[in-house]
């Protein structure tokens, strides 16, 4: 069964939802999550830190350079990603189009290169 990323793409100009719309976030991200490993397609979740918090990393001359803050700005940027395993990739699109009712935000959906080992 192949591996696929499912992006939680976020504005990075949005402000904060009120904290009863994050909790009914909150609750519709559990029940995703419970379906996922109910179908055995469940892998790996979780939210990432504002891109504010990145550091980056590049070997420029033999030597690791770090540098604060993403890599690149945009007015976009991965607020969390899924990993799931799914047959095929409309399998892997139905289940992107459950977390992006679940979070309310734009999911993009691709695959692992090759075929994972189960």
């Amino acid at each position: 069964m192949k591996h696929y990323l499912l992006s939680v793409i976020q504005p990075s100009s949005a402000e904060k939802p009120a904290p009863e719309v994050l909790e009914e976030i909150r609750r519709e991200l559990d029940v995703f999550h419970q379906e996922l490993k109910a179908a055995d397609a469940w892998v790996f979740a979780g939210g990432l830190h504002a891109p504010s918090t990145a550091t980056v990393v590049q070997v420029k001359g033999g030597d690791a350079l770090m540098t604060d803050g993403p890599y690149a700005e945009g007015k976009e940027h991965i607020g969390g990603l899924c990993i799931v395993k799914a047959p095929d990739l409309d399998s892997a699109l139905e289940w992107g189009r459950k977390a992006a009712r679940a979070t309310t935000l734009p999911i993009e959906v691709r695959p692992f290169l090759g075929e994972a080992a189960e």
